[in-house]
């Protein structure tokens, strides 16, 4: 069975780039922070989910023409070139990284190429190229894979510096209308005057 290799594919323009070699090894980051709340009187900061961060894929490429004496060059620039601007798009290009069973949409957002072999006239010939994918995906995307639900039990949550209900509808509900149910589930007539580190009560929706 033939050696099967990464390939960086150009989702704008359907354009490929093999690696000449695959990579030893590569690292899938992803973290989910939540935000903390400081309100005075409590032991420890409340805490609230607010929104998730991107995947990340990280390796390093290896590029060697010293045997062919030719540039390394006209490797690398072609993994430089997807972190540039098209001018159709008005942004770099939507990427995916393929290898194997992994497909990961994708654009670069850091590039590091290091040179490491050179011919007598300073022609490098061996290069390592450190490269950061971050993952890709719109909105609808992202809702259509997962579609969001309210959930079936009452949530709590504190009211932040400059939040409001309707915001807060938006987040949990994905419709900012839902106030009105925020509002009356804790007695609230005054929506336009409430104290940050209020605590408010989520409904669930059915």
């Amino acid at each position: 069975m033939a050696l099967e290799k990464a390939v960086i594919v150009n989702l704008d323009t359907s354009d490929e780039i093999k690696v000449l070699f695959n990579p030893r090894e590569y690292v899938i980051e992803k973290r989910t922070p939540w935000k903390e709340q400081h309100i005075q009187g409590l032991d420890s900061p409340a805490v609230e989910f607010t929104l998730g961060e991107r995947k990340r894929l990280s390796m390093e490429l290896f590029f060697d023409t010293s045997e062919d004496k030719t540039d390394v060059r006209s490797f690398t620039d072609k993994v430089e070139e997807l972190m540039l601007v098209n001018a159709d798009q008005h942004r770099p290009p939507i990427l995916m990284f393929t290898w194997g069973n992994l497909k990961f949409k994708c654009v670069m957002e850091d590039l590091v190429q290091r040179f490491t072999m050179f011919l007598n006239d300073g022609t490098p010939v061996r290069a390592i190229v450190r490269v950061l994918f971050k993952e890709y995906a719109t909105a609808a995307e992202q809702i259509k894979e997962k579609p969001r639900h309210s959930s079936d039990h009452t949530k709590q949550m504190v009211l932040r510096e400059g939040d409001t209900l309707s915001a807060m509808a938006a987040r949990e509900y994905e419709d900012p209308g839902k106030w009105r149910e925020i509002a009356e589930a804790n007695d609230i007539e005054d929506v336009m005057h409430i104290k940050p580190g209020t605590v408010v009560k989520l409904p669930p929706l059915y």
